[in-house]
Order: structure tokens, then C-alpha cells, then sequence
């Protein structure tokens, strides 16, 4: 399963960028979906997810009404839109994808077999 992840680049606080993850020659809908970042010297968290059906959101309590992750089935792509960016929300951003259909979304890296190349966001002060 190959991610192709676009997107992202340098904005100022409080600006917005969005970051998209195509999924192609898959069968999309069957995947859950999560989009992970990490900082240097940090660790590597979950920032959104969403469940294969699209009715299952998760967001980390560091973005939440500042982020938004949504998926367009027809497109075989993910999104996150991201607004009100803060130099902490500054890092590499990564998809993953997770084929066991499960219901509901996992937070869990080791949960998701297939990772996008990363896409570096970046906010200034």
C-alpha cells in the first residue's frame, strides 16, 4: 500500500496549511486513517484520526477546533486542515494507514502498517 502525501510548508502563527494523503490503486474505504507528527527530540504522537467508515473521529487535545481531518472516499485521499497553527504544531507530518477495519480509530503507531514519506510543516513566530 503506497501513501503519497502532500501539502504543508511554512506559514505564520495563526495561519492555516493543509496536508493531503492519497492512497492510489487501493481500496480505500476499507482503511482507517490517521495522520501522526513529530517534533525534533520528541516523540512521535497521533494528531487525528478517523475510522474506515468516517463516522469514528479522534483528535489530540492540542489541536482540537483548530484541526480537522476528513477523508473523500471517491478520491482515495485524506485530509487534514489545519488552522490557528502555533510554532509548537511545527514538525514533520505523517499519514498511516491501517487495514484491519476496525471499528473505531486507533491512536497506536504500531497499530498502522503503511506511513506516508512525511511532509514537513512549519510554523513561525
Amino acid at each position: 500500500v503506497q501513501l503519497v502525501e502532500s501539502g504543508g510548508g511554512w506559514v505564520q502563527v495563526g495561519g492555516s496549511l493543509s496536508l493531503a494523503c492519497a492512497v492510489p490503486g487501493r481500496t480505500f474505504s476499507s482503511l482507517t486513517m490517521g495522520w501522526f507528527r513529530q517534533a525534533p527530540g520528541k516523540e512521535r504522537e497521533c494528531v487525528a484520526a478517523i475510522s474506515w467508515s468516517g463516522d469514528s473521529t479522534y483528535y489530540a487535545d492540542s489541536v482540537k477546533g483548530r484541526f480537522a481531518i476528513y477523508r473523500d472516499d471517491a478520491k482515495n485521499t485524506m485530509y487534514l486542515q489545519m488552522n490557528s497553527l502555533k510554532p509548537e504544531d511545527t514538525a514533520v507530518y505523517y499519514c498511516a494507514a491501517d487495514t484491519s477495519a476496525k471499528y473505531g480509530v486507533t491512536i497506536l503507531g504500531s497499530e498502522y502498517e503503511y506511513w506516508g514519506q512525511g511532509a514537513q510543516v512549519t510554523v513561525s513566530s
